[in-house]
């Protein structure tokens, strides 16, 4: 085991990505790029991190900032609940930690949004402590390094993978060995065609022994994605246009968007007129639907999204309208955080 790692943290030495997060053991840094990276590749993690930690330097900046300003910040990111997440935790470390995080990995993963990978990460990067870190790099390379065929999605399969990353241990710096592992597996032990042949642990891995390379890890089970119909109505008064806030517990809670007709199919124009929703909204209005609407279908983790937009033109304001939803001039929309699909949209206008 021993000279495992030293050969996962030799070729680490000489072979890593110059990143910014590794130049320090700020646990705050740390922490955010954990969080940033949960979900997104490092190349377009990159870009994230440097504004999340230019606009927000340090615990209590983020503590002290608007939920607004941090999902601006998150735009194109995705999987919002993340930044929601950070903005609780910042609050609390603030609140009850003097803006310190705790060490331990016990206490590290009951803050909001901290699970056991990204915990892992503090404690082990930040705090020198033996808590072995486990993302999609890390069993790939341990599922193929020691035959590892149980799933990685049970607690059993997880209790394996851990045992053996620990094992992995020994000695060694925790915070390094966690960090090499996973960019093995970025770099060297690749999900497609890994270059096995300049890979330094050729001659201890049950993978290539075996031609197991392409079975290892077990595969997952594909998450079977809801279909939603979003019908958008782009309302045009004057200079200004409407949006509201999502605050229900859904995807993109807290960002906005423009009003929203959500149906069990997308809405024909013929449709659309007769919509209850619509009749309230444009009660004793005239409008001016445009017939060119735009269809566009977004793809999430455990969505799909058929999406119609409107383009509606009015000279008069209905009741509905005055109270529902805020009035902003068109200029300022770029001002709000949206929704990557809005965004898609409206560049698509820009065209």
């Amino acid at each position: 085991m021993k000279d495992i790692s030293k050969v996962l943290t030799d070729w680490y030495t000489h072979n890593k990505r110059d990143l910014p997060w590794r130049e320090t053991k700020n646990a705050y840094n740390i922490w955010v790029s954990e969080i940033i990276l949960q979900q997104t590749r490092v190349n377009q993690g990159l870009s994230y991190y440097y504004r999340f930690i230019e606009k927000f330097p340090d615990i209590f900046a983020l503590a002290s900032s608007d939920i607004d300003e941090i999902l601006k910040i998150w735009q194109g990111l995705g999987y919002y609940s993340r930044a929601r997440n950070m903005h609780i935790t910042a609050k609390d470390l603030v609140e009850n930690y003097n803006g310190i995080f705790p060490e331990e990995y016990s206490e590290l993963i009951q803050l909001k949004g901290v699970g056991d990978y990204t915990a892992s990460a503090i404690a082990s990067i930040s705090f020198n402590k033996k808590t072995p870190v486990l993302d999609g790099n890390v069993f790939r390379v341990l599922a193929r390094l020691f035959g590892i065929s149980e799933s990685t999605q049970t607690k059993t399969g997880k209790d394996i993978f851990k045992n053996n990353a620990k094992e992995l241990m020994g000695n060694t710096n925790p915070g390094i060995l966690n960090q090499a592992i996973m960019e093995f597996g970025s770099l060297q032990c690749t999900p497609l065609n890994p270059d096995c042949s300049s890979c330094p642990l050729i001659s201890v891995c049950f993978a290539y022994k075996h031609d197991l390379i392409s079975s290892l890890p077990a595969k997952k089970q594909k998450i079977k994605q809801t279909i939603r119909y979003f019908n958008y109505l782009y309302i045009i008064y004057g200079n200004e246009t409407f949006i509201e806030k999502r605050t229900k517990n859904d995807i993109w809670k807290l960002l906005y968007q423009i009003p929203l007709i959500e149906t069990g199919e997308l809405l024909s124009l013929t449709d659309l007129i007769k919509n209850k929703k619509i009749e309230e909204m444009f009660s004793n209005l005239t409008p001016t639907i445009e017939p060119d609407y735009i269809d566009i279908k977004h793809i999430l983790s455990h969505q799909k999204i058929y999406s119609r937009f409107y383009r509606i033109r009015i000279d008069n304001l209905s009741n509905t309208i005055l109270n529902e939803y805020i009035k902003v001039p068109v200029e300022k929309l770029s001002e709000y955080s949206i929704p990557v699909l809005l965004r898609k949209y409206f560049n698509l206008l820009d065209k």
